[in-house]
């Protein structure tokens, strides 16, 4: 799980410190405070022995503390600021997409589930959208996978930008990406959904000097009394986005009894 990812508290505390003070200055630091603890714990040992010369003992402790800690102190935050450049990596790599670098599947359910369930418990408007690049498969099959992969970034990079703070966009599978609308109502939801589906249509993509057109489906599911679970939610997103497809592609199409009518082009099926 994501929480098992979190580092101990004390790393990033101690890596900013580092940080700040610089690697020679928390070396000397380091070191001084290693000397003071060996100089401290040999006058001790005298005090409680009774006998001994405290300058030999102070002598001693000091080249042993200075030595030591001048050689391991600098491995020591070295690696404190390697572990957290690790921690770093290891947690973008386990909540996003390495092909976009947006959320991966998993992350975002971890996330829209609490945000899907206080929606539900406070009755407040929430919405999903999942939507599809058309014809990705012809794209990978006539100019090859490397076009593919650049073409989804182009599109998360251009869904994003139209998108709140509190909006979750994520790619979901393949080339299908999902976005959970916080606090939307189904208009709301809609309007969004077609910004995203004409941001995209007029996305200026080329390969290779060959100008290709990209489009989206887009299906539309807004929170109503009969979703129970968030899957539910989900479902019935994909099934609007399913109408979509069989609409001709490159359109946006709401669930059942979502809207009424016509909207904006959008029917709702």
């Amino acid at each position: 799980m994501i929480e098992d990812l979190n580092p101990p508290d004390w790393l990033p505390v101690l890596n900013r410190w580092v940080q700040k003070l610089g690697a020679q200055r928390s070396l000397l630091l380091l070191c001084a405070a290693v000397w003071l603890l060996a100089l401290a714990i040999s006058q001790l040992m005298i005090s409680l022995l009774g006998q001994g010369d405290r300058w030999v003992a102070a002598v001693s402790a000091s080249v042993c503390a200075l030595a030591i800690t001048g050689g391991l102190g600098g491995l020591f935050l070295r690696l404190i600021v390697h572990l957290e450049q690790s921690q770093l990596r290891l947690t973008r790599f386990a909540t996003l997409d390495p092909m976009t670098g947006i959320f991966n599947r998993r992350h975002f359910l971890n996330l829209v589930e609490r945000e899907w369930a206080a929606a539900q418990r406070y009755d407040m408007a929430c919405a999903m959208l999942v939507f599809d690049v058309d014809h990705f498969k012809c794209v990978n099959d006539a100019f090859g996978q490397r076009c593919g992969d650049l073409l989804l970034r182009r599109i998360a990079e251009a869904s994003s930008e139209t998108l709140r703070q509190a909006d979750v966009l994520a790619r979901f599978d393949g080339e299908v990406f999902i976005l959970f609308l916080p606090h939307t109502d189904p208009l709301g939801a809609v309007d969004v959904a077609e910004r995203i589906r004409e941001r995209i249509e007029g996305l200026n993509f080329c390969w290779n000097s060959h100008s290709l057109p990209v489009s989206v489906s887009v299906g539309v599911a807004a929170l109503q009394n009969h979703h129970l679970t968030l899957d539910q939610l989900i479902h019935d997103a994909e099934d609007a986005l399913y109408l979509a497809k069989m609409a001709g592609r490159n359109c946006v199409r709401a669930g059942a009894g979502l809207l009424s009518g016509k909207l904006g082009g959008v029917f709702s099926n």
